[in-house]
């Protein structure tokens, strides 16, 4: 039963579609992925695997090199594809070892006819992914599908990674209109295009014809025609200080007439209300009934493109250091899954490791500045105190052979 499943799972992979894979494992990247010519002064990308790693060659990746800028470049497909009938998924690592502030992580993914030369904030794409953040308040996973010549933004949150680690964003588009996201090969969203996206007009929407009637009573409760407010209930909340007396040096005159300072009144019991009882006209809350939209029309197909044949990153960085790597569109969830394993998957642990010690020679190499720092103002305190008591002798000295 075992080899069964197993040979089971070589079939699946070896069915699966790769349209696009790209490790940069060296500088020959470049030639696969156009520099936009929009802008004069985009950022540079270069090829690395940053300062901590788990495999030197199987980490590199190119990363954003200069901060404040834009950075624009993108690839063709071998062959352009259309998702229908068919799995979709799209899969890429992103790494913020800077710490990173405020700055973008995602890819966009195009129609093969995209002028990849002019690459740019308005050129058309079929779906973003990716991760965004700016300052506290922006830490989320894009994934915007364009419809009808519309991007269409997520309406759920999903949050990002915002540490310095490598991770794996994934998304898988599915022939029956639902999605999933994982992040580090993990679900982390999921649902259906239709629920989550404003793809279509409301299936219903209130009637226009239907009002709430006259005599509907929707008030829970009212209050008690029988309850009244007691005779010494109205009391001011505020009184003369009845301890208070006009100074004696005051002139009406010169200061006006005298007036006492007002205090708060002790048997003030603030504001009268009548009590509340049960409306026994109550009918409940009404509810406005609703009808089927008119302009609602159901699409099977909302998950589908006709043409899919390049991606790139378009994005700004306020400080540079992202290093992206190992960029997979293809049919099968199993192979862009084991693809993560075998890249991200396998040197996790080693990065982590690296990054600790790293963190650690850091740690101990700044308390050796600081202790040195300390030292040397300690040094020169205790020189100039040295000199000023080798003076105070001499001045002694002067004074004794007067």
């Amino acid at each position: 039963m075992r080899v069964l499943f197993a040979l089971l799972a070589v079939v699946a992979l070896t069915a699966a579609e790769v349209f696009f894979k790209e490790e940069f494992n060296d500088a020959s990247w470049e030639k696969r992925w156009i520099q936009s010519k929009n802008k004069d002064d985009y950022g540079e990308f270069k090829l690395s695997h940053g300062k901590f790693y788990g495999d030197s060659d199987a980490d590199k990746g190119i990363q954003t090199s200069q901060d404040a800028k834009f950075y624009s470049r993108a690839a063709k497909f071998p062959k352009k594809f259309s998702n229908e009938g068919k799995t979709l998924v799209i899969q890429f690592s992103v790494k913020h070892e800077q710490n990173i502030d405020c700055g973008g992580g995602y890819v966009k993914v195009m129609a093969s006819d995209a002028d990849l030369a002019d690459f740019n904030g308005e050129t058309p794409y079929n779906i973003m992914f990716g991760p965004d953040i700016c300052g506290p308040g922006t830490k989320k996973v894009h994934v915007i599908f364009n419809y009808k010549g519309k991007n269409l933004l997520i309406k759920k949150d999903i949050r990002c990674k915002d540490d310095e680690y490598t991770h794996v964003y994934t998304l898988i588009v599915n022939p029956d209109n639902t999605y999933e996201v994982l992040i580090d090969n993990e679900k982390a969203e999921s649902g259906s295009l239709e629920a989550d996206w404003d793809f279509l007009p409301p299936k219903t929407i209130k009637d226009p014809d239907a009002k709430k009637p006259e005599d509907w009573d929707d008030r829970e409760y009212i209050d008690d025609p029988e309850d009244s407010k007691p005779a010494d209930f109205d009391k001011p909340e505020h009184i003369a200080d009845p301890d208070a007396k006009k100074p004696e040096d005051w002139d009406d005159e010169m200061d006006g007439e005298w007036e006492p300072p007002m205090i708060d009144n002790p048997e003030y019991k603030g504001e009268w209300k009548p009590k509340q009882i049960k409306n026994p006209e109550y009918k409940g809350k009404w509810v406005h009934p609703e009808i089927d939209n008119p302009e609602y029309t159901p699409d099977d197909k909302l998950y589908a493109y006709k043409d899919f044949g390049a991606i790139g990153f378009d994005l700004w960085q306020v400080k540079s250091g992202t290093i992206f790597d190992n960029v997979i569109v293809t049919d099968s969830v199993e192979e862009a899954k084991a693809f993560a394993e075998e890249t991200w998957g396998a040197n996790k642990d080693a990065e982590k490791k690296m990054k600790e010690k790293k963190d650690e020679e850091d740690r101990k190499k700044a308390e050796e500045e600081e202790k040195k720092r300390k030292d040397e103002e300690d040094s020169k305190k205790k020189g100039d105190e040295d000199e000023e008591e080798a003076d105070d002798e001499d001045k002694e000295e002067a004074h004794d052979e007067l």
